[in-house]
C-alpha cells in the first residue's frame, strides 16, 4: 500500500452538458462533421467510379473506406469521451490528440508521395504514444508510452528503409509509381521484407506485442482507438503496396507463415490472462495474425474486411469492458464444459456450413488455389464461435443447438457481402496466391495447431503455461499494482 493522501472528492462529476471548457464539444462536432464529409465523398466517388490523384495525394477506393471506417471510430470516441473525462484535468489534452490521430490517419491512407507517407506513418505512431501516456501523473503511464514510442520509431525506420530503396530501384517517388514499376530485384525484395517488418510492429504481431499489452495504462477511448484503428495500420500499408509485397512469391509465404504463428500464439496467450484489457489486447495479437495471412494469400480485400469487421468488434468490447467486471464472491465456474456428440455435431456442422456458404457467395474456394485457405480461415472462425455458444451450460438447449446456425449463417452472409463491396473498391491487385507444397505444409501445421488449442490438449504442459505467461508480462515499470495507483491526482 502507498503512502500517498489522497483529496476527498465530494459533489458529483460534471456531465457533458456542464463542461467547462469548449474543447471537447467542438472537436467531437468537428470529429462528426468528417464523418459526414467521409459519407460524402464515399458517394462521389461512387458516382465518379475512378479516383482523384492530386499533388502527393490520391483518393481511391482503400482511402475512401479508411476515411470513412476511421471517422465513424473516431467520432464514437469523442462522443464516449465527453461522459468518461468529464471532470477530469486532461480531458482537453486528450481530445486534443484524438482529433489530431484522425488527421494524421487521413492523410496516411490518402497519401502517394513516399515522403509524406513516412512523415504521417511516423507522426500517426508518436501521436498514439502519446494517447497511451496521456495521464502524466502515472509513471506507469510514461513508461508505457516511452515504450510503445521506441517500438513506432522502428518501425518508422523499417518503413524509412523501405522507402529509401524504393525510390533507388525503381526511381520513382510516388506509392502508386512505386507499386507499378517494382519488379523481383534483390533491392526490392528486402524493401519488402521491410515493409513486412514495420507492418509487424505497427500492428503488434509476435514477437512486437509487448507494446501493445504494456498499453493497458492508456484511458479506455484511447485503448477502443488503437486495437479499432491504430493496429489496422499495418495491414493497410501492406495493401497500399500490394505490388511491392508480390513482388516475390518467397516474400508472400513468409507472410503466411508469419501470420500464422501471430494467429495462433495470440490465442495462446489469450488463454492465461487474467484481466479484461489483457484478453482483449492478445486477442488483438490473433486477428492481426489471421489479417497478415489473408495478405499473404493475395486477398487484400478480405484482408480490409477483416481490419474493418475487427474494429467494429473489438471498439465495442473496450467501450463496454465496464460491464464485464463484477464484485462477487468465487464460484465454481460452470462457464465451459466437455463437448457432447450433439454439441460436435452443431459445431462442426456449422462451421462447414459458413465455409460453403462464403465461397458460394464470394467465388472463394470453388476450385483449387489460395481461395481454400481463406474459406479455412472462415471456417475455423465459425468453428470457434459455435463451440464458444455450445459449450455454455447456462444457456438452453434451443440457443446451444437451433440458434448457433440460425446466428452464425446470417453472419457469414454479411461478412461476405461486405467483403464483395469492399472487393469492388480496392484498385486493382495482384491475383491471389497461388498454392505451392509450401502452402499446403503451412496449412497442415496451422491446422493442426489450431484444432490442438481448441481442444485444450495444452493445458496439460506446465512449461508452455509458464511460457505463455512470461510472454504476456509487459515490463514492470508499466504495471499498476495497487488500488490507489489508479487515482489521477
Amino acid at each position: 500500500m502507498t503512502q500517498k493522501t489522497q483529496p476527498s472528492t465530494v459533489g458529483q462529476l460534471p456531465t457533458p452538458e456542464t463542461e467547462s471548457s469548449p474543447v471537447p464539444v467542438v472537436l467531437t462536432r468537428l470529429a462528426w462533421t468528417l464523418l459526414l464529409g467521409s459519407i460524402a465523398t464515399l458517394t462521389a466517388f461512387l458516382l465518379r467510379g475512378r479516383p482523384w490523384e492530386l499533388p502527393g495525394v490520391t483518393v481511391d477506393g482503400l482511402t475512401v473506406i479508411m476515411w470513412l471506417t476511421v471517422t465513424f471510430f473516431s467520432a464514437i470516441v469523442h462522443s464516449y469521451s465527453r461522459r468518461y473525462l468529464a471532470g477530469s484535468k486532461t480531458a482537453e489534452a486528450f481530445f486534443g490528440r484524438v482529433f489530431a490521430f484522425t488527421l494524421v490517419v487521413m492523410v496516411l491512407v490518402a497519401a502517394d508521395h513516399l515522403l509524406l507517407f513516412g512523415a504521417a506513418w511516423l507522426g500517426m505512431g508518436l501521436v498514439m504514444a502519446s494517447l497511451i501516456g496521456t495521464l502524466s501523473a502515472w509513471p506507469q503511464a510514461q513508461a508505457a508510452a516511452a515504450l510503445a514510442r521506441r517500438y513506432f520509431v522502428a518501425s518508422s525506420a523499417a518503413l524509412a528503409a523501405a522507402l529509401l530503396a524504393l525510390w533507388v530501384g525503381t526511381g520513382a517517388t510516388t506509392v502508386s509509381g512505386v507499386t507499378a514499376a517494382a519488379e523481383s530485384t534483390p533491392l526490392v525484395v528486402a524493401a519488402a521484407g521491410s515493409l513486412v517488418l514495420a507492418a509487424m510492429i505497427q500492428s503488434a504481431l509476435l514477437p512486437f506485442q509487448s507494446w501493445l499489452l504494456s498499453s493497458m495504462t492508456a484511458p479506455t477511448p484511447a485503448s477502443a482507438l488503437m486495437h479499432a484503428g491504430f493496429v489496422n495500420a499495418g495491414g493497410v500499408l501492406l495493401v497500399r503496396f500490394d505490388g511491392v509485397v508480390t513482388v516475390e512469391p518467397a516474400v508472400m509465404l513468409a507472410v503466411v507463415a508469419l501470420g500464422a504463428v501471430s494467429a495462433l500464439g495470440g490465442k495462446l496467450l489469450k488463454t492465461v490472462q487474467t484481466d479484461v484489457k489483457g484478453e482483449l489486447g492478445c486477442s488483438t495479437v490473433g486477428q492481426m495474425g489471421f489479417m497478415l495471412m489473408q495478405v499473404g494469400l493475395g486477398f487484400f480485400a478480405a484482408a480490409i474486411t477483416h481490419l474493418i469487421l475487427h474494429g467494429f468488434y473489438k471498439a465495442y468490447q473496450f467501450l463496454s469492458a465496464g460491464e464485464q467486471v463484477a464484485q462477487q464472491s468465487p464460484v465454481k465456474s460452470t462457464t465451459a464444459r466437455s463437448t457432447g456428440l450433439v454439441e460436435a455435431a452443431v459445431i462442426v456442422l456449422t462451421a462447414l456450413a459458413g465455409g460453403a456458404l462464403f465461397a458460394g457467395l464470394t467465388g472463394k474456394g470453388t476450385k483449387l488455389g489460395g481461395g481454400l485457405l481463406l474459406v479455412l480461415i472462415v471456417v475455423l472462425t465459425v468453428l470457434h464461435a459455435a463451440r464458444e455458444v455450445t459449450t455454455r451450460p447456462s444457456l438452453p438447449a434451443s440457443v446451444r443447438y437451433v440458434g448457433v446456425p440460425l446466428v452464425a449463417l446470417p453472419a457469414i452472409a454479411l461478412y461476405a457481402g461486405v467483403y464483395r463491396a469492399i472487393e469492388g473498391l480496392l484498385p486493382v491487385a495482384a491475383p491471389p496466391t497461388e498454392l505451392t507444397l509450401l502452402h499446403g505444409l503451412v496449412a497442415v501445421a496451422f491446422l493442426g495447431a489450431y484444432l490442438a488449442i481448441e481442444s485444450g490438449r495444452y493445458k496439460h504442459s506446465e512449461r508452455l503455461y509458464v511460457f505463455l505467461l512470461n510472454a504476456t508480462q509487459p515490463p514492470t515499470d508499466t504495471q499498476l499494482t495497487t488500488t490507489e495507483e489508479y487515482n489521477e491526482y
